[in-house]
């Protein structure tokens, strides 16, 4: 048990002192309530003895008045701290949670579903900041005034006060017994609600799927199998604390009993005094009234610890982004120097060496799986090489900051992800500062203005998530207008106009002219007409260079690149296919 309040106070980071603070009021608090105790001491005293006055009245008066703004007070300020501190912590750690997963590499987020990660992120994240507050609070409130109030007792009847130790004592026990069958079930509980976010996500991505192979019945089965996973680890977390809770609470009652009991015994056998024995019969009522409120929500404790291990997983994750420092390059050279990469236990680029000159253009062409995207995101460093290294203007890439690099370089995907947000804001991501006159020039260059401009708010449209609401062309145009104004001087096109119709096919050729102009340019091709003018093309296969050269050149050799020119049935799996025009 100690050890989840001090993983959550770790947890607490910079919102620690608020967590400190409103312990403080909580004991403060409690000790203010202990004061009810005092004023019955006094009305006891005075009824037993025949001595009650105005200034017995007054005083009770006056003890139950502070005991109550006391309280009050006390309860406001600490739950203030703790609310206050909760919402900040669990709103810093999203922020540290986005900042560190920019610095982790692509392979981290193939590894974990995007559930698992959302999951974290969201509903786990919540499980913090809604339930941890009331837990604590409750937990700690029942501990501390039920300590206090004990020490009370025994201040005034000792013999009673040990006995209220004792049980004080044995729902500790028990309720160590309890963690240590809820962390289990709530490391299960956790998952099951991971495995239902997972499956939720991938029903809603894959409807498409769904409804056009009319697979809706057998899909819906993984949503239903992840709702019921998680309706029985809950149950299960419930069945596996309950005992001990029953355990707690009749430890309670049984030694509030024993306290009234012992109590009429002593002052049966002149061993107390009438009005100590009134007394003690009233606080067996009080002693562990909170203690039992918090004890029944104590459960859940491991439900914040398994919540707050989820998170530091994430957090705990190694990145790519500490050494680096913040540089520009003197030369936008880019060299390859027997760079090996796997995935896992799978090879996917094997001793590569090459240079890419600055202001030059490179094609990359190969069967699918060789490792062309592979290759080009390595330069990016979304994965660091697993031997060799690359540079850029004679620096090994992992010697940037992530930011330094990547400022270098812009690069457009076959597979474009817009955000939910304006067209224009989508746009200007390529540059922050831009004008609207520059987003409006990029979009002309990039071919996308007139049909932006038939929309219903033109630029001011607001895009489905990941660009649901265009087209396949539409979101490539988009995306290398983004590209465009970034400006970048290296560029690397991922088969960029795979989604281009071929009525703007002409237009966006152009516009990626005027992108690559003057610029260091690396592209995966599909079509002829772009790969024969690149100062060199580089065939890929099985993550090794198989070939290099011009196109003229490579016609002449006998290899995969021939092979494919000259009969084209050998090109299958090609990521050039049939959309080559001769």
């Amino acid at each position: 048990m100690i050890d989840i309040f001090k993983k959550f106070f770790r947890f607490a980071d910079s919102q620690r002192a608020k967590w400190v603070k409103s312990i403080v009021f909580t004991i403060c608090k409690s000790i203010f309530t202990s004061f009810e105790l005092l004023a019955l001491a006094i009305v006891l005293r005075g009824i037993a003895t025949d001595s009650v006055t105005h200034t017995t009245v007054w005083t009770v008066l006056g003890v139950m008045l502070a005991s109550v703004i006391g309280s009050i007070t006390m309860r406001h300020f600490g739950q203030m701290n703790q609310s206050f501190g909760c919402y900040i912590m669990c709103g810093d750690k999203r922020i540290q949670i986005g900042e560190r997963l920019k610095q982790m590499p692509m392979g981290y987020f193939n590894s974990r579903s995007l559930g698992n990660i959302t999951a974290a992120t969201t509903s786990t994240m919540e499980d913090i900041e809604n339930t941890a507050p009331r837990i604590i609070v409750n937990y700690l409130n029942g501990l501390i005034q039920g300590f206090v109030i004990t020490v009370v007792l025994t201040v005034f009847e000792w013999r009673i006060g040990l006995t209220a130790m004792v049980g004080f004592v044995v729902f500790l026990m028990i309720n160590l017994f309890l963690h240590k069958h809820a962390r289990k079930a709530s490391g299960e509980r956790q998952e099951a609600q991971t495995e239902l976010v997972d499956a939720v996500l991938e029903y809603i991505q894959g409807m498409s799927v769904v409804k056009s192979f009319g697979i809706s019945a057998s899909a819906g089965q993984k949503i239903h199998q992840a709702i019921a996973d998680s309706e029985d680890r809950n149950i299960g977390l419930e069945k596996k604390t309950i005992p001990f809770m029953f355990a707690q609470q009749l430890v309670l009652r049984i030694i509030s009993a024993v306290i009234i009991t012992l109590s009429v015994i002593l002052y049966l056998y002149g061993r107390m005094d009438l009005f100590i024995c009134l007394l003690m019969l009233l606080s067996g009522f009080l002693v562990f009234s909170e203690l039992e409120s918090g004890g029944s929500m104590s459960a859940f404790l491991r439900l914040i610890d398994s919540s707050i291990d989820r998170v530091n997983e994430i957090q705990n994750t190694p990145v790519m982004d500490l050494e680096g420092g913040e540089q520009t390059p003197e030369h936008m050279d880019i060299t390859f120097e027997e760079v090996s990469f796997s995935y896992d236990e799978k090879k996917i680029i094997d001793h590569i060496s090459l240079k890419i000159p600055e202001k030059t253009t490179t094609a990359i062409v190969g069967p699918s799986g060789g490792g062309k995207t592979t290759m080009c995101s390595l330069i990016a460093r979304f994965w660091d090489v697993s031997e060799g290294r690359i540079t850029l203007g004679g620096t090994d890439v992992r010697e940037y900051k992530l930011d330094s690099l990547l400022q270098n370089i812009s690069m457009v995907f076959q597979q474009v992800y817009l955000f939910h947000d304006t067209i224009a804001n989508n746009i200007q991501l390529g540059n922050p500062k831009a004008t609207q006159a520059d987003i409006k020039e990029a979009a002309k260059k990039a071919c996308c203005h007139d049909f932006i401009s038939r929309l219903p708010k033109g630029y001011d449209t607001v895009i489905g998530e990941g660009g649901a609401t265009l087209s396949g062309g539409e979101k490539q145009r988009i995306s290398i207008a983004r590209a465009l104004l970034k400006d970048a001087p290296i560029v690397i096109l991922d088969e960029a106009t795979a989604n281009v119709d071929p009525e703007n096919e002409d237009a966006l050729q152009q516009a990626i002219a005027e992108l690559t102009k003057q610029k260091t340019v690396i592209m995966i091709a599909h079509r002829l007409k772009t790969v024969r003018n690149a100062d060199q093309i580089l065939v890929l296969d099985a993550g090794k260079i198989v070939q290099a050269g011009t196109h003229q050149e490579l016609l002449t050799q006998q290899g995969l690149y021939a092979d494919f020119i000259h009969v084209r049935e050998k090109a299958v799996g090609w990521k050039i296919g049939s959309n080559i025009h001769a």
